[in-house]
């Protein structure tokens, strides 16, 4: 079982197509597809179900998937261990941020972050909560920024900032005199 075997499985898990994880891994179908029968064959399983269009995940390919994802992504962690110890850092940051406060936020760190670390390639994706938890969870994102709470077990939050909400009200309306006026909506 190799590391390239398992972001093979992961391609077509994703893409539920052999042609389009082979075009996404940047390898011929074919050998993607040698590459996942060895590992089955080696595993004694089916991973996908072949006769299905799109191609579906077995039981225990679901199971298989799981563990990939987080063999793949740990993997991946180890040159960046290395590069600490070393005092290098870089590479590819990839960073979720969800659009209302991309535009306000994202100017007040991000000239400071390139600056700071002028070898991390940051990749901003705009995304909405749920696409944001979707690709934290699958491994696509290292980091977000997103209005909490999550409620996710396999995410962990900090707060950044808290923000208050104000409400504007003219000296015409009927809520103008009273103190705590958002009770009475």
């Amino acid at each position: 079982m190799t590391i390239t075997q398992l972001k093979y499985v992961l391609a077509v898990a994703e893409h539920q197509n052999f042609t389009k994880a082979a075009e996404h891994v940047f390898v011929t179908q074919p050998t993607l597809s040698m590459q996942i029968q060895k590992l089955e064959d080696e595993l004694s399983i089916l991973i996908f179900d072949r006769s299905k269009k799109p191609i579906e995940l077995t039981d225990v390919g679901r199971k298989i998937v799981n563990q990939a994802r987080n063999i793949v992504n740990e993997s991946a962690r180890m040159q960046d261990v290395v590069d600490q110890e070393k005092g290098f850092i870089g590479g590819e940051f990839k960073l979720g941020i969800i659009p209302t406060i991309m535009p306000t936020l994202l100017p007040m760190f991000l000239k400071n972050f390139t600056n700071k670390y002028p070898k991390v390639h940051l990749k901003i994706e705009e995304l909405t909560t749920a696409e944001i938890i979707s690709k934290l969870n699958d491994g696509h994102l290292d980091a977000a920024i997103a209005a909490t709470p999550l409620n996710q077990e396999k995410i962990k939050e900090r707060v950044l900032y808290f923000e208050p909400f104000v409400g504007y009200v003219p000296e015409t309306h009927r809520l103008f005199s009273k103190k705590n006026w958002i009770d009475q909506i």
